[in-house]
């Protein structure tokens, strides 16, 4: 963790170097999802509700998931830049020093930028959570809290596959954005709104399910069962981190240097 430490401290003195540019991106990062979050606000207002859900019910998903993107882009950005490294020749470099592989592709970029976006997920939630109809304890708060850290894991498990699989196609796969963005976009209203088959998907393939609308039907007291249970959902997003790993791994073991 030091050396991890060292990784961000050395990337963020580099990054600091241009800072008109460095603020003006944290700047345009907080508008991006802010027009998101306004096309969402005028559906609310037209339509009033959706199956059911609420606009602030709504809004609390959409900062979870927001800054859950935020924070994994900002940590994992090497692994979405990691097919540059293949192409370059670069990560035959990493191989042959002293640490993991995935702490130095951790290491190698960091988007200090995405502070823009996850201020204004901040607010969201913070704002969501003052006016959804909740009744909070503080095993709800920690509940929000894996959440958060369970989206995390899973878009920075995405981004490791989505690297891994540059060890064979050398450049990244622009498919990849359907399980980054698209994943995003559609986590951030309640899975219960889609078809069968999508709901189903986003539960037991990538579980985006037990990050947004298990734990969110526990905050908002419309569990049935075990309240602990449901508390301990968002985990799964912690265990859909290990597979993704393993297949690092398995990618790193049968990699071919590119000879660049």
């Amino acid at each position: 963790m030091r050396l991890f430490g060292k990784y961000l401290w050395i990337l963020f003195k580099a990054q600091m170097q241009y800072r008109a540019s460095f603020w003006l991106l944290s700047f345009g990062q907080f508008f991006i999802p802010f027009s998101v979050f306004a096309g969402l606000y005028f559906l609310f207002e037209r339509f009033g509700q959706i199956r059911g859900w609420e606009f602030f019910e709504v809004a609390l998903v959409f900062g979870v998931i927001h800054m859950a993107f935020a924070i994994a882009e900002c940590l994992a950005r090497g692994f979405d830049m990691f097919s540059g490294l293949v192409v370059s020749g670069e990560f035959d470099r990493l191989l042959v020093r002293p640490r993991s592989t995935v702490l130095q592709v951790l290491g190698s970029k960091f988007e200090f930028t995405r502070i823009g976006r996850l201020l204004q997920s901040l607010i969201v939630l913070v704002w969501a959570v003052a006016q959804v109809e909740a009744h909070w304890t503080l095993m709800k708060a920690a509940t929000l809290l894996f959440m958060i850290v369970s989206g995390t894991m899973i878009f920075a498990g995405i981004f490791i596959l989505m690297a891994a699989m540059c060890f064979w196609t050398v450049q990244g796969l622009e498919v990849s954005s359907i399980f980054t963005d698209g994943g995003r976009e559609m986590a951030q209203y309640p899975l219960n709104i889609y078809q069968k088959w999508v709901t189903r998907f986003f539960t037991y393939v990538i579980p985006f399910g037990c990050v947004n609308y298990l734990p969110l039907q526990y905050i908002l007291d419309r569990s049935e069962g075990p309240g602990f249970l449901y508390m301990l959902m968002p985990l799964a997003g912690c265990l859909f981190l290990v597979p993704c790993l393993l297949f690092w791994q398995f990618g790193v073991r049968r990699y071919r240097s590119t000879g660049s």
